[in-house]
């Protein structure tokens, strides 16, 4: 039986490429995203012609019925085996004094508390052998100062987050890990007003450039898969030596 995955925030970025990294090694993928349609119809084609079963769904995490309802597609495709929590946002770079309520708010509600929804409906539904992978950062060790420390401290939150549970559903045989990636070449950046901020910040990455989505999608692919059965609770950095 092929493994069954949601992945949100999956039509771009790091989540498209583990959706077509995870469909070449055999798993039907349901893909949640925000508002870009034909991106996430591509990714879905791209599953497909894997051959594998795909469904894209509109969704926003931070809303508990979309949630349900993003996994209640998935359920179509067969039994839950596997979450990657990746759906994210940050907000416009600056000092931490010139933060904004609103942005602010908004970086919670999407990098916490839509994980925390996610990983409550994957919780319920996973069986023995299932695993739920959250996409943390490197910046939640390193604080970002004068980027977005509200940011790194979400991310914070998000290893916490995946400790804990870890703890609670090991005895269930359920697996939770994060991969916590460093600068990687998304239009994430554009996102936070400095689209080039992967070559920019090149002089501060230990390997001397940015990342690419598919490196973390291969390390994504590895914690989901058969080879890291006996590793639950972990914190994979995928930075280049940050």
């Amino acid at each position: 039986m092929n493994p069954v995955t949601v992945i949100t925030g999956g039509s771009r970025g790091i989540g498209a490429a583990t959706a077509r990294r995870l469909a070449a090694e055999g798993h039907h993928v349901a893909i949640g995203y925000r508002r870009d349609h034909d991106a996430a119809a591509q990714v879905v084609a791209d599953i497909r012609a894997h051959g594998r079963h795909a469904v894209a769904v509109p969704a926003d995490t931070c809303d508990p019925d979309q949630v349900q309802s993003l996994f209640d597609a998935a359920a179509d495709l067969g039994p839950l085996t596997g979450l990657v929590n990746n759906a994210g946002v940050t907000s416009p770079v600056g000092p931490f004094t010139d933060l904004r309520a609103d942005h602010l708010r908004r970086v919670v509600d999407v990098n916490l508390i839509g994980y925390v929804l996610c990983a409550q409906q994957a919780a319920r539904r996973l069986t023995t052998g299932g695993a739920i992978v959250n996409i943390s950062s490197a910046a939640a060790t390193l604080g970002s100062p004068g980027e977005y420390i509200h940011y790194a401290a979400v991310k914070a939150a998000t290893d916490t987050l995946t400790i804990g549970l870890a703890k609670e559903l090991a005895p269930r045989g359920i697996r939770v890990n994060a991969v916590a990636p460093g600068i990687i070449r998304t239009d994430i950046h554009a996102d936070s007003g400095v689209p080039d901020r992967a070559d920019t910040a090149v002089g501060r990455i230990p390997l001397g450039r940015a990342g690419e989505p598919d490196e973390v999608a291969g390390a994504i692919a590895w914690l989901l898969g058969p080879d890291a059965t006996y590793t639950t609770g972990a914190v994979l950095r995928v930075s280049g030596g940050l």
